[in-house]
């Protein structure tokens, strides 16, 4: 057995072997001991291999799904090697014939479909990256719902698609993993490498015909050789990890990188747009939109989220969708109870093609395939239907007769697995029926063949008896025996046995009915396994249109969600045209504004025009203390762009926004320790790529330029970066600085206006108003900030001298340094005076006694008077 492991492990030196023993997945040697660590198991030994102990350690096979995905989620791949004979059937080979394994697939993060190993909003993409001279693409795919796009993407754009798509897993050539691995790991997903042969154009092409079963990939539209060479790469490693079993794919999608809002890895998580800063999902943009019902409608939505469309028609179409089904909010609402019970058909479908599925997807397909029908009768009974939901509405029928087939097959509510038996319904097959009710009812099927031969003998007393050695007979009496031993009953029953008290018959119904006993329960049972077999291929038959079905209902769903956000947060419909308009009226930030309202916090709305440049950049310099709600207002306005892009309703009283190519953001500061780079040195990069980047129909929000260094180098770097906005980029963009000389551009530059955010003074404490306000803020008020944060009292009391100081050799021309030679050193500052317990005054000693609930009216005013005369004159 140890030689069968050591040779299979042999083919798959980099994966952890999963080698099935009965009912257990074990692992040996350092597999074992890194898996015993990894899942925190224990770890034993078996055996000895040159001299020393095997280490050992197992997992059970019913749970074996959590150990696995607790190996993804670690790093590791997993081969899973199963039994492929009994080991009844390996001893006919001999006594000590080992029982025949194999891997049956190589579990990898880009190629998961199991349920329970997926998060069913999201996509589980596996990627791949080919260059075929000077051309170079990503093609991209998921498994579990059958997903396949494509597109020419350079190197430069490898690191942005990356974070646009966020795949588990990228396919690299072995040529080209040493320059792009460590770009592939940056963006979360696990690097694998092919040899160069996968990627070979004409091979690609080759193995796209045999999987779609075409001639020519004509029909799909004209792909690169590079394209080609990634979409092949990907079918390669699928044939490998699932060992020829391939899944369902629909034809490869070509996109084009100015189909799309162009956001890079920074903006994307500047602005939370699927991840928190945190990790999670809560605190995102989408955690903040996402009012889908169905999972299919939930990885639609996070795909438009991280993908706006550049498309005018696309958008207007998106929004004319969720202007109709805010109109008709019964109608919305009735879609959304629909959508409810629809199942997630497309890895229902991806697991039955894999032959990983069981009872409970053909119930899925059964469910969404009925809530279809229900939508589509709510959709055509409606007046003006948009035309995009008119498609989805057609998409959503012509599925009777599979309908009709799987509720009349399967039960209400069927098993996990197919070997559990049990779920195809009573009725459906009569050999079926027949051998449950062997199965079930054998007793009663005696008894009633028992009342058959006695009726048929004249011998009330004739049984049917059973034991181990005969099986089912026939027992009576000696005396009426004579009567069964001669003709015409001896032609029926079969003498057996003679004993003292009575003779023993059978006949050959009665054999044959035997036999049935004995095998009903694995006849039933191999029965619905082929009627299973019937029911998927029945299913897969239509698999393109039921995938059509699935895009169809995810369709509605996020149309029927966003119109739920626009109707309960009051949005208004943004339009979106071709102009550079940006003109944004009470906008506000939709994460910050839900948890500001679980709080009990209004928020401030703010507006923001950046519409006065038609023909040349337009920036707003915005200026204001820390804490005021500078980066919430840079934010809101981005986020406001893109979900206008996104085909959804935005948070403002009204907005005009002309289409934004890219999306930049450089807010927050942040280090890069383990690849050297200081948090200066991330803001200058990030920096760097917006400047060299951003074209004239940009979005540009910048917090801060240059605070990581010397003052006044940061002011030149600040100064030089608006400048080549505004000449060279011509972008829209805000510029949040606290570098207050930079106002004086709004006088030399035409596209440049000041704004502030508004703050109140009062006894001495800085009130945040929240209020962007059109001018320049002449301070910071840090020391407020910093008070209000908890710094101590004589730090609090040091700065404001220290301030004073400064703006005084400011104003008077004397510099910094001779200023600060005059202040007194921080310790020779008097310790601020220990708190001390002041002594309760007259007023307060007076209250102490009272009991307001004893006090008639009179005796309560009279009470006012007397405290009045206890204040200090």
């Amino acid at each position: 057995m140890m030689a069968q492991f050591l040779d299979i492990k042999q083919g798959y030196p980099d994966a952890m072997l999963f080698y099935r023993m009965g009912d257990f997945y074990e692992l040996f040697f350092d597999d074992a001991v890194a898996a015993a660590e990894a899942l925190d198991i224990a770890l034993t030994k078996r055996g000895k291999h040159l001299g020393k102990d095997i280490p050992m350690c197992g997992v059970p096979v019913h749970s074996a799904e959590g150990y696995l995905l607790t190996l993804i989620r670690k790093g590791f791949r997993v081969a899973v090697c199963e039994q492929l004979e009994s080991p009844a059937e390996a001893k006919k080979r001999g006594g000590k014939s080992v029982v025949k394994r194999d891997v049956v697939r190589l579990v990898t993060p880009g190629t998961l479909t199991e349920e329970s190993l997926l998060d069913a909003r999201r996509h589980n993409f596996l990627a791949a990256f080919a260059e075929v001279r000077d051309e170079a693409a990503l093609a991209w795919v998921d498994i579990s719902t059958g997903a396949f796009h494509v597109m020419p993407c350079s190197h430069l754009r490898l690191s942005p698609e990356l974070a646009r798509l966020g795949p588990r897993e990228v396919v690299l050539s072995d040529q080209s993993a040493a320059n792009l691995a460590e770009i592939v790991s940056e963006s979360g997903a696990a690097p694998s490498s092919l040899g160069r042969a996968a990627f070979d154009s004409t091979s690609a092409e080759k193995r796209l015909q045999e999987l779609y079963a075409v001639g020519s990939l004509d029909a799909f539209g004209t792909f690169t050789r590079a394209e080609l060479g990634a979409m092949g790469a990907i079918v390669e490693y699928l044939e490998i990890t699932q060992k020829g079993k391939l899944p369902l794919l629909r034809p490869p999608v070509r996109e084009m990188t100015h189909g799309t809002m162009q956001i890079d890895a920074a903006t994307r998580r500047n602005l939370e747009l699927t991840h928190a800063m945190s990790g999670g999902r809560d605190g995102s943009l989408l955690s903040a939109v996402d009012r889908t019902v169905t999972p299919g409608g939930g990885r639609l939505l996070e795909r438009r989220i991280s993908s706006p469309s550049r498309s005018l028609s696309e958008i207007h179409t998106r929004l004319e969708n969720v202007s109709f089904l805010v109109d008709q909010s019964r109608m919305a609402d009735d879609l959304r109870a629909a959508l409810r019970k629809t199942p997630d058909i497309d890895r229902a479908l991806s697991r039955l093609g894999l032959e990983r599925g069981g009872p409970r997807d053909l119930a899925a397909i059964r469910a969404g395939l009925g809530a279809a029908i229900e939508l589509s009768e709510q959709l055509c009974n409606a007046e003006a239907l948009p035309e995009k939901l008119m498609r989805a509405s057609g998409h959503l029928l012509g599925h009777d007769d599979l309908l009709t087939l799987l509720e009349d097959a399967l039960i209400a509510e069927p098993p996990l697995l197919a070997r559990d038996g049990g779920f195809i319904a009573s009725g459906f097959d009569a050999e079926l029926d027949d051998a449950r009710q062997l199965r079930d009812e054998g007793r009663g099927v005696i008894a009633g063949m028992q009342a058959e031969y006695a009726k048929l003998t004249g011998i009330s007393t004739l049984k049917i008896k059973h034991n181990n050695v005969l099986g089912y007979f026939i027992e009576t009496t000696a005396t009426h025996a004579e009567k069964m031993l001669n003709p015409p009953l001896s032609e029926t029953f079969i003498h057996r046995q003679t004993t003292a008290n009575a003779v023993r018959f059978t006949t050959v119904p009665l054999s044959e009915m035997e036999t049935k006993i004995h095998n009903a329960g694995g006849r039933a049972l191999e029965i619905e396994k082929r009627l299973y077999s019937t029911l998927s291929r029945a299913i897969l038959d239509r698999a393109a249109q039921i995938a059509d079905t699935a895009r169809a209902l995810s369709e509605v769903d996020v149309a029927c969600g966003f119109a739920d956000l626009a109707r309960s947060e009051n949005w208004c419909q943004p339009r979106v045209d071709d102009s550079r308009k940006f003109d944004i009226q009470g906008g506000r930030h939709p994460v910050v504004e839900a948890a500001l309202r679980r709080a009990g916090e209004p928020f401030i709305a703010n507006d923001c025009d950046l519409s006065n440049g038609a023909e040349r950049a337009h920036i707003w310099l915005l200026t204001g203390p820390n804490m005021a709600g500078k980066s919430t207002f840079l934010r809101q306005n981005a986020l406001i762009a893109l979900l206008a892009q996104t085909g959804s309703y935005v948070p403002a009283k009204s907005a005009e926004i002309g289409i934004v190519s890219q999306l930049f953001s450089r807010v927050g500061a942040s280090d890069d320790l383990a690849r050297g780079r200081s948090t200066f040195m991330v803001e200058m990069v990030e920096t760097a790529a917006i400047l060299n980047q951003a074209d004239d129909r940009a979005l540009v929000i910048l917090d801060e330029i240059g605070r990581g260094t010397a003052t006044y180098d940061g002011l030149s770097i600040a100064w030089a970066t608006l400048e080549h906005l505004h000449d060279t980029n011509q972008s829209r963009a805000l510029f949040a600085t606290h570098y207050h000389e930079m106002t004086q551009l709004a006088d030399k530059l035409d596209g440049v206006e000041n704004a502030t955010i508004a703050v109140k003074e009062w006894d001495g404490e800085v009130i945040f108003l929240h209020e962007v306000r059109k001018g320049a803020a002449d301070r910071s008020y840090g020391v407020q900030v910093a008070k209000l944060a908890g710094l101590p009292q004589t730090v609090i009391a040091r700065a404001n001298v220290v301030l004073a100081a400064l703006e005084k050799g400011e104003r008077e021309g004397n510099g910094a340094k001779a200023m600060i030679d005059d202040l007194p050193l921080f310790a020779a500052m008097p310790p601020a005076p220990a708190p001390q317990k002041q002594e309760p005054s007259a007023v307060e000693q007076s209250l102490k006694d009272i009991h307001p609930d004893s006090l008639s009216p009179r005796e309560a005013l009279n009470l006012v008077y007397q405290l009045k005369d206890l204040l200090p004159q």
